[in-house]
Parts: C-alpha cells; sequence; structure tokens
C-alpha cells in the first residue's frame, strides 16, 4: 500500500480570495497512482524496469516520469507518446511547459497532475529549476523548427531531451548533485535511449517533418534534405542506423559503470531498462530495410529476458569502458556557446 502524505501549496488562483495565497491540501498518493498510470500507458519497458526498484524509489520515479511524459505531450500534442497530433503554436505549448514547471519548482498548486507530481519530487530530492530547464531547452529546439549539423549537435539534443533527465533520474534515486562521475554516466544512458528512439522512429518524425539525423551524415551518403525515407535511400539509412546502433553499444557500456555505483535494487532496474530499451536500436539495426515496415518493439518474453540478464549484470562488476568524447560535461559547454551565439545574434 502506498504511503499516505500531505503537502502544502500555495495557490495561484486568486480570483476568491485576491490578494491572499490560500492554502491547499495534497494527497501524494493519488499523484502516485496518476503517475503510476502515466508510465503503463505511455512507456510499457519503463514500467516493466521500474518494478524492480525499492517502493520509494519506484515512486519517485513513476513522479519524474509523468512530468517527462507530461512536457513531451504536450510539445507533440499527443496522448502519452502515441500517434503526433497537430503540430501548430509550438511557442504556446512551450510556453505552457516553462510556466508549469515553475509554478510547481516554487510550490503553486497547477491542477495539471504531473506537474504537481515534480512539486512533489522536488520536496523529496534536490531536483532543481535549472535541472528541469536543462530538459526544456530540448523542447525549445523542436518549437524553434531546429536541426542537428553535426554528430555534436544531434547529441546535444539527445542531451537535453534524455541525458538530462537521466541526471534527474540519478538524484531521484539519491545520488548526490556534487557526484559528477556518477551523473555523466547517468547522462549517458539518456543519450543512448534517444539515439534508440532517432533510430526507431525516423518515418514518423518524417511525417512531422523532423528529422534527427546529422545533416553532414545524410551529406555524406548524398541523401538529400526532404528525402530520408524516400525507397532510393534505404539503403544509405541503414548504413546511418548502423552507425546510430554503434553510438547507443558506446554510451550503454559507459551508462553501466555508473551503475555500479548504485545500491543493488537500482542497479537491477536501470541495467535491465538498458537491456530492453537498448535491444530497440539493436533490432532495428539487425532489420534494416524493414525495420520500418510496423514500430519495433520489444516483447513480454524478451523483457524477462532482459530483466534476468540485468540481475547476473548487477552482480557482476561491469567492464570497463572508455568515456565517449561526448558525455553530459561536453554537451553542457556545448548548450551554452549555443545559447550564447544565439544570443549575441
Amino acid at each position: 500500500m502506498t504511503s499516505r502524505a500531505l503537502f502544502p501549496f500555495r495557490s495561484s488562483d486568486t480570483s476568491s480570495n485576491a490578494g491572499s495565497a490560500q492554502p491547499h491540501l495534497i494527497v501524494r498518493e493519488g499523484l502516485v497512482d496518476a503517475a503510476r498510470l502515466s508510465i503503463v500507458r505511455g512507456s510499457k519497458s519503463f514500467a516493466s524496469a521500474s518494478r524492480l526498484f525499492d517502493l520509494k524509489t519506484r515512486e519517485r520515479v513513476w513522479l519524474l516520469y509523468a512530468w517527462s511524459r507530461a512536457c513531451d505531450d504536450i510539445a507533440d500534442a499527443q496522448d502519452h507518446g502515441h500517434a503526433l497530433g497537430e503540430l501548430t503554436r509550438p511557442g504556446t505549448r512551450l510556453a505552457s511547459i516553462r510556466m508549469l514547471t515553475r509554478q510547481a519548482l516554487s510550490g503553486e498548486l497547477t491542477n495539471h497532475a504531473a506537474f504537481d507530481a515534480l512539486f512533489v519530487l522536488a520536496r523529496e530530492t534536490g531536483i532543481t529549476q535549472a535541472m528541469a530547464d536543462d530538459v526544456i531547452a530540448g523542447f525549445a529546439l523542436d518549437a524553434a523548427g531546429w536541426r542537428p549539423r553535426t554528430e555534436a549537435d544531434m547529441l546535444r539534443y539527445c542531451y537535453h531531451v534524455a541525458g538530462a533527465v537521466g541526471v534527474m533520474m540519478a538524484v531521484v534515486m539519491g545520488v548526490s548533485p556534487d557526484d559528477e562521475e556518477t551523473l555523466d554516466r547517468a547522462c549517458d544512458l539518456g543519450l543512448a535511449f534517444q539515439l534508440s528512439n532517432i533510430a526507431r522512429d525516423v518515418f514518423e518524425d518524417d511525417a512531422a517533418g523532423r528529422c534527427y539525423l546529422p545533416a553532414d551524415w545524410l551529406e555524406e551518403l548524398a541523401i538529400p534534405p526532404g528525402e530520408i525515407t524516400a525507397p532510393d535511400h534505404r539503403e544509405g539509412l541503414v548504413t546511418l542506423v548502423h552507425r546510430l546502433s554503434a553510438l547507443v553499444a558506446t554510451y550503454e557500456a559507459s551508462a553501466r559503470v555508473g551503475a555500479a555505483r548504485l545500491s543493488f535494487r537500482q542497479r537491477w532496474a536501470v541495467l535491465s531498462a538498458s537491456g530492453i530499451y537498448g535491444a530497440i536500436a539493436r533490432k532495428v539495426s539487425r532489420l534494416g530495410a524493414r525495420a520500418w515496415d510496423r514500430r519495433v518493439r520489444t516483447g513480454k518474453l524478451a523483457k524477462a529476458g532482459f530483466i534476468l540478464r540485468g540481475l547476473l549484470q548487477s552482480i557482476v562488476a561491469p567492464r570497463a569502458a572508455p568515456v565517449p568524447e561526448w558525455s553530459r560535461r561536453e554537451l553542457a559547454a556545448l548548450a551554452r556557446e549555443a545559447d550564447a551565439h544565439q544570443a549575441d545574434m
């Protein structure tokens, strides 16, 4: 049974008592239940892995997922990551994400369960506005119609929309915000997840007018802009996906080294999630030209196998792995440089 706790909020609603903030009580249990339903609807892979956490960590992971899922859904007019909606007024949707997140982290009632969950999470852990802003910066890139020119650009986008979530996840699991090495490795796992998404969703992204493969990769294989899914370029696309899959493997190996610093159950859950989600990129790469005939998923039996494998990996010390060229601190510096350049324009 989930423990019950009440949290006070400051209301931003002044309709009934202008000039005075009224206290609100919200039941943590209800937010946790809503977050649990959100992760089950939005990602069966993450839902499966999350069951391996201890109760306290599991609930906090659900709360974080609910916020990140809601941000994604608002940005892309989706319902739990399913079919993209009409991508109009991106600036308005981005402004809503920023406003609701800021309200939640300042202790104001948002009347949106996923953002109220973020407030509870911030009270219980070391989640900060700066961490949330790192994630929201990825949605800002999409809203601006940004496209990656280089591999580093692609990884910077992955850092914002997934690597920064990995950092928040590590803090939720009790990693100190000052533990730079472990946070770097947590970010690497998020990067691996997002690179897998890019490989799987090439056709879906193209239909929405988006492309997250670097422009210089496409130029190397003479694939013109806007023609990435054309039948004539399918062989080249397969080559690029093999390249993505190799990057996924690099970041997964680095993340496993960081997972060794976690407690046993946390380590088991993280390594299981890595196997379950990493299988997506490997399967897309293995299927070659048939990879996009239907959406690639990891089946229940395969998930069970990865959970068992995660158990074994959590017992055995990981092999040494090289630190990727582009990891959290390098990508954060790249993002700051890009922001400074944009401000000067």
